[in-house]
C-alpha cells in the first residue's frame, strides 16, 4: 500500500510511538490528524513534520466519550476522508494486583480498551460510508501474555484482541481492514509514565525499555505491518518469544514468569 495522500488518524500522537508513527507516514507523503491531550505536544509534532504534509492537530482524551463523535465529524469535515485509523493512546501500569486501587484498573480499562473502542465506534460510520479503510489497534505482547505486575494492562490489551478479531470478521465484506500490533520493549516514556497502584505516575525508566527498540525503527517495521494490511504482528526483541512460548508451552513460561523480575 502506497500512504501518500492517504488520511491517517493517529491517537496518543504527542509521544513515543504515535509521535514517530506520525513522522513516518508525514514521510511517506500521508495527511495526518494527532490526537492527544496534550494540545502544545501535538503541535510539536506538526511542526517537525515535512512542510508539505498536511496536519490537523485535533486535541482528544478518548476517556471523554461523549465528544468523540463530534471530534470524528471534525476530522471528515476537514479532510473528507480517513483512510486508516490508529488506536494507539494508552497507559501502562507497574503494580501487584493487591496493591492495586480499583479506581486504578478502571482507568487503564477506560483508557487502553473502553477509549479505543470508543474513537473506533466514532470512526467505523464513515468508513463503512466510504466502503472501505483500515483500522488499526496497537497493543502489546502483554495482550498474549501475562507477567506480575501488569495485571489491568494485560487484561485491557488482551481485551483489544478479542474486541477487533470479531471486528474484523464483521466489516470483512465492507472492505475494512483490522490490523493489531503488539509492540515489545520500545524506547519511549511508558514505563515513566505508567501508573502505580494509588494511581500516581511511577517516574522511573525501566531498564527493559531503556534498552529496547528505538521509536523509529518501530514505527518504520509497523508501516510495513499496515502497508500489508497484516491481522496481528508481533513487533520487539526477544521478548516477543514469550508469544510463541504461551502458545506452544504455556507452562515453560507459567513457571518462567513466576520467578521473573518485572520492572
Amino acid at each position: 500500500m502506497s500512504f501518500k495522500d492517504k488520511v491517517i488518524w493517529i491517537t496518543g500522537a504527542s509521544s513515543g510511538i504515535g509521535e514517530h508513527l506520525a513522522y513516518a507516514f508525514a514521510e511517506q507523503g500521508a495527511d495526518l490528524i494527532l490526537s492527544a491531550r496534550n494540545e502544545q505536544a501535538l503541535h510539536r509534532v506538526e511542526e517537525q513534520c515535512p512542510d508539505s504534509t498536511r496536519v490537523l492537530v485535533l486535541p482528544m482524551d478518548v476517556t471523554d466519550f461523549k465528544s468523540l463523535s463530534g471530534l470524528a465529524a471534525r476530522a471528515m469535515n476537514h479532510f473528507g476522508k480517513i483512510n486508516i485509523l490508529i488506536n494507539n493512546a494508552g497507559i501502562s501500569q507497574r503494580s501487584l494486583v493487591k496493591d492495586t486501587d480499583l479506581s486504578v484498573d478502571q482507568k487503564i480499562m477506560d483508557v487502553n480498551f473502553i477509549g479505543t473502542v470508543a474513537v473506533t465506534k466514532a470512526v467505523l460510520p464513515y468508513m463503512l460510508r466510504q466502503k472501505g479503510g483500515q483500522i488499526v489497534a496497537i497493543s502489546s505482547v502483554m495482550g498474549k501474555i501475562g507477567t506480575p505486575r501488569r495485571s489491568a494492562y494485560a487484561a485491557s490489551k488482551h481485551a483489544l484482541h478479542g474486541f477487533f478479531d470479531c471486528l474484523r470478521a464483521e466489516v470483512h465484506h465492507a472492505h475494512i481492514a483490522v490490523t493489531l500490533i503488539c509492540p515489545g520493549y520500545v524506547h519511549t516514556n511508558v514505563s515513566v509514565n505508567a501508573l502505580t497502584g494509588d494511581g500516581s505516575k511511577n517516574n522511573k525508566m525501566a531498564d527493559t525499555t531503556k534498552s529496547g527498540l528505538a521509536p523509529d525503527e518501530f514505527a518504520r517495521k509497523a508501516l510495513r505491518v499496515i502497508g500489508r494490511q497484516k491481522e496481528e504482528a508481533y513487533i520487539g526483541g526477544k521478548e516477543i518469544m514469550g508469544i510463541y512460548l504461551k502458545r506452544f508451552f504455556p507452562r515453560i513460561l507459567s513457571r518462567f514468569v513466576r520467578n521473573m523480575e518485572v520492572n
